[in-house]
């Protein structure tokens, strides 16, 4: 399922191997840290029921963290939606392998799944 992401922009656009390898390094690295995330509120969820001093004051660093996490998350979305539009850019304009007829169909379409 994970490489069926991109298969419905095969009609249009082929998608070289290497783009396709940054696109599914990068959810890798999301999909971790989105598991880190849930961890850290199932934590401060805990530590604000038991409404210890200690553990409230865990949450203030278990908070920042959590933020980090989403400011990286947010900047490998950023990263993913440069890296597609410029190979959608690069296939509209016949600088990669599949180009564009006039009625908008790719030539030489490829849909790349993984394995």
């Amino acid at each position: 399922m994970e490489g069926d992401v991109f298969s419905g922009y095969g009609e249009r656009y082929q998608m070289d191997g290497k783009v396709l390898q940054n696109f599914q390094k990068r959810f890798v690295q999301v999909q971790y840290i989105l598991e880190q995330n849930r961890l850290l509120i199932n934590e401060i969820n805990q530590n604000h029921e038991s409404k210890q001093a200690d553990h409230l004051g865990r949450n203030v660093r278990l908070i920042r963290e959590l933020n980090n996490n989403i400011r990286t998350v947010a900047s490998l979305y950023g990263d993913l939606s440069h890296s597609f539009a410029r190979s959608v850019d690069a296939s509209s304009e016949g600088e990669s392998t599949g180009t564009l007829k006039s009625d908008g169909k790719a030539n030489n379409q490829k849909i790349f799944r993984s394995g």
